[in-house]
């Protein structure tokens, strides 16, 4: 992942890992935070998004509890 940190990199991971552990795709996540699908797979592969983003992510997805 060319230009990402190492901390976006793990920042993405951990959101993609939760998406796939709950089955929830780019396009559920999308829909649920009120977001376009392609927006979402391009914060996700690229790294950049805030703490915020995040948050709501996993909100979402009803994730309350995750280990970095």
């Amino acid at each position: 992942m060319a230009g990402q940190t190492e901390w976006e990199t793990k920042a993405a991971n951990l959101l993609k890992a939760e998406l796939k552990r709950k089955g929830v795709t780019y396009a559920q996540l999308a829909e649920m935070i009120g977001d376009k699908e392609a927006n979402v797979r391009n914060k996700l592969s690229r790294g950049k998004f805030s703490a915020a983003y995040l948050l709501q992510c996993l909100n979402a997805i009803g994730e309350d509890t995750f280990r970095i």
